[in-house]
């Protein structure tokens, strides 16, 4: 069979890393997967035209059901739709891109939210599908650069100390784009890190929103504490997330956040922002803290430096969360039934 898959495709984020995931789940069950960018297309007459060229493709997938989504409203074959987070966290509050995201949904087949939570806020705020939306949360497996070298990636970063290995790394991994919000901690961090100065924020991955990007490097420069470190490559990232002290979560909104999950898997605490994606996967004091402001952020970091039982008991549930709940094989097995429902 041969499937078109949409997605936003920009380099080193999350959904593009989700999208060959899936990509590489589909074919490996023998169908053809093309993935393009929904960045292409100005509107769905272009992919309908896409999707009929000879030979033509037999069904489509898209992730997000307003940027990728609406591209298939005029396609002449089945598809399918993968909840992204922003499209049903943010997008339905704007009543011209809910009514889009609801014609979306009564015309796909079959749609994927990462977790219950996201599934039952689909069908409060959509025209109710919930029938057609199944729950698959995220499959992934780490693996660490074996040739990184920590002192090397701090140095690069602009933390010039001696013997880093006293240092406490906080790790916030994201995107810099508005929706991740990468500015919410600095100010109340570097109060923090003015008061012991071994406590060091480093804020990591792609410059996506050249805006905030030139806003987010002028306050670090004024910043005491706060560092910006270059993008890596997965195996890097994951082997400076595995050297941190604690990996964090500002996000404003958030499908289900890979980076949390991926510092689970590594035995590194987590400390996300209280929203309902993180909540989903983030059990306070079970599987990582969650926190509701800067100031909170401190205090449940404070904790987390000073009670080891603490630290011990979310490493460990984290651990067995993502073993139990995230396993890459029940994920292929999912993406391949649900896509032979569009022969």
């Amino acid at each position: 069979m041969k499937l078109l898959f949409l997605a936003c495709l920009s380099p080193k984020t999350g959904n593009r890393t989700t999208a060959e995931r899936i990509r590489s789940h589909i074919e490996s069950a023998g169908h053809t997967c093309e993935l393009r960018d929904a960045g292409e297309f100005q509107s769905p007459a272009d992919v309908a035209n896409l999707v009929s060229q000879n030979p033509p493709f037999e069904g489509a997938l898209a992730i997000h059901l307003f940027r990728a989504g609406r591209l298939l409203l005029d396609i002449q074959v089945p598809f399918g739709v993968i909840f992204g987070g922003t499209d049903i966290n943010e997008d339905v509050k704007v009543e011209q891109k809910r009514a889009v995201m609801e014609q979306v949904l009564l015309k796909a087949r079959f749609a994927v939210a990462f977790t219950d939570k996201l599934k039952e806020e689909a069908a409060l705020s959509l025209v109710s599908q919930s029938s057609k939306i199944y729950v698959q949360p995220q499959g992934f497996k780490t693996e660490v650069s074996k040739k990184f070298c920590w002192t090397e990636f701090l140095r690069s970063s602009g933390v010039e100390r001696e013997h880093v290995d006293e240092l406490r790394v906080f790790l916030l991994v994201c995107g810099l784009r508005r929706v991740k919000d990468p500015l919410y901690l600095l100010e109340v961090f570097s109060e923090w890190h003015c008061e012991n100065l071994l406590n060091i924020l480093v804020i990591i991955g792609p410059k996506i929103d050249p805006v905030l990007t030139v806003e987010v490097e002028a306050v670090i420069k004024r910043t005491a504490g706060v560092f910006l470190a270059q993008e890596r490559s997965q195996q890097e990232l994951h082997a400076a997330m595995k050297r941190c002290f604690a990996v964090v979560n500002s996000s404003v909104s958030e499908g289900m956040s890979a980076a949390i999950l991926e510092a689970m898997d590594l035995g590194v605490p987590v400390l996300a922002r209280d929203i309902p994606g993180n909540a989903a996967v983030v059990q306070h004091e079970i599987t990582g803290l969650l926190y509701s402001s800067p100031q909170e952020f401190v205090h449940q970091s404070q904790r987390l430096l000073s009670d080891r039982e603490l630290r011990e008991r979310v490493v460990t549930n984290g651990k067995c969360y993502v073993e139990e709940h995230h396993s890459l094989k029940q994920e292929r097995e999912t993406y391949q039934r649900l896509v032979d429902t569009l022969h």
